[in-house]
């Protein structure tokens, strides 16, 4: 009782606060520079000519579509979904989602690994930019969740997660939080063209050039409350206590290169993490339309497992994103993307998604598929199993939901979501035999981006 109370104060505080913002959407003032020679975008389509939107992160000369999570990609045909706020030099904008939630993993009782409980996975995003001269760009951008006041210290229930610790232990089965404070960074770039800028990203903490744009800001993904279970394969760096990134663009390729910290979050999610700048990483982007976003990247990742400081990985991804905007706020998103982790001596670990998302006026339609191979070390089956055995996972996730209202430009839905998993039969002593979760939620999110 006293977990669901905490859960309904601190989501009518948020419910409270995000509308705020909104009130200042209808009345920014018309303003006209070089952004507006642009071709339409779909934001360009819904603000009206006469006021140009924000501009992308990184660059004067691309629409703010584009932004992803970190530096980088998504297709210029992404939704945004938000509030924002222009003053005479400043443009701001907050977004974010909180998903109230019942969740029971292995709903049927088939294994001994399964639990359930209520809980709210929030994230907020606050930024915003500027102008520097006539061809320079100063961004600042943070990134919040309210996961470790309602989830704790060890996360919520995720059939075969694995990735961190708790306690002193490793998590397995759980999703950990994210911690209160996941990026706060300040990045400045210079256009030399329309077609060629390079750009400087600091964070702490914040999120190297390394895989694809981060689970929860993907549109593809947004409608789903779970992290992928090959999280800690394909966007684990998505909060590193320390980053540089140096990039440079031209046209529609970007190339970009960073040091970071390679140590996870530890299990305080309060505090910040000593930077050591210990890894690096590198990655390629092409965006060969408005429709798509690719990118391949690798990095060394340096004593990423506070339990094991020995060990290092080599990751390596590559992914393709998709969105069409078909009017009226109706979208198709889809990502498909490959991880691997690679220790030294030791065979790779692979990891292949592939989801989708569709949405039609207030109804919303979206799937993810994963194949995952993780170690008996990563799945904890110690004495059973050698800690370098390889298990197989397949994960299949369906679900739905529907616009119930909106308030001051703030959307509440509800919706159901089921999952089926399947491993090896070696396993299903501990699992069951393909065990299924079964989710309920009331989503709050901000609407889509009008002026």
């Amino acid at each position: 009782m006293y977990k669901m109370q905490k859960i309904v104060i601190l989501v009518v505080m948020c419910y409270a606060w995000l509308p705020a913002f909104s009130q200042h959407e209808h009345h920014m003032p018309a303003k006209k520079d070089s952004m507006q020679s642009r071709r339409d975008t779909p934001m360009q389509h819904e603000m009206g000519m006469d006021m140009p939107p924000m501009s992308h992160a990184f660059s004067l000369h691309l629409p703010m579509n584009r932004n992803g999570s970190g530096t980088g990609w998504l297709p210029d045909a992404s939704p945004m979904y938000g509030y924002m706020i222009h003053t005479n030099n400043w443009m701001y904008m907050l977004h974010g989602s909180i998903f109230i939630r019942y969740n029971n993993q292995d709903f049927t009782n088939k294994g001994v690994r399964g639990d359930d409980r209520f809980d709210a996975p929030t994230w907020f995003m606050f930024m915003g930019q500027r102008r520097i001269g006539q061809n320079g760009l100063f961004h600042f951008s943070s990134m919040f969740s309210l996961d470790p006041l309602i989830e704790g210290r060890r996360g919520y229930p995720l059939l075969f997660q694995t990735g961190e610790s708790y306690k002193g232990q490793p998590l397995v089965d759980r999703q950990h939080p994210h911690d209160l404070f996941s990026e706060l960074s300040v990045s400045y770039s210079y256009a030399f063209s329309k077609k060629m800028d390079a750009f400087i990203y600091l964070a702490y903490p914040g999120e190297p050039a390394l895989g694809p744009v981060t689970f929860m800001h993907r549109p593809s993904a947004l409608d789903n409350p779970n992290s992928p279970i090959s999280h800690h394969w394909v966007d684990a760096t998505h909060i590193t206590f320390g980053v540089v990134t140096v990039g440079v663009r031209y046209n529609k390729f970007k190339l970009e290169g960073s040091s970071f910290t390679g140590r996870e979050p530890n299990e305080d999610r309060y505090n910040f993490d000593k930077p050591r700048f210990n890894s690096w990483s590198g990655r390629f982007s092409f965006n060969p339309s408005d429709n798509w976003a690719l990118q391949f990247s690798h990095g060394y990742v340096k004593s990423p497992e506070e339990l094991h400081p020995d060990e290092n990985i080599h990751k390596t991804t590559a992914s393709a994103i998709y969105s069409i905007d078909m009017g009226n706020g109706n979208n198709i998103n889809a990502t498909v993307l490959w991880g691997m982790n690679k220790q030294k001596e030791y065979k790779g670990e692979n990891a292949f998604m592939a989801e989708g998302a569709w949405r039609k006026n207030r109804l919303a339609v979206y799937t993810r598929y994963e194949f995952t191979e993780k170690s008996g070390e990563e799945l904890v089956l110690a004495p059973m199993f050698e800690d370098h055995d390889i298990f197989s996972i397949h994960a299949f996730t369906l679900g739905s939901n529907y616009d119930l209202f909106e308030l001051k430009h703030t959307k509440v839905a509800g919706g159901i979501q089921w999952s089926i998993y399947h491993t090896q039969a070696s396993l299903n002593t501990l699992y069951g035999k393909n065990p299924m979760a079964l989710q309920v939620y009331l989503r709050i999110y901000p609407s889509l981006m009008k002026m």
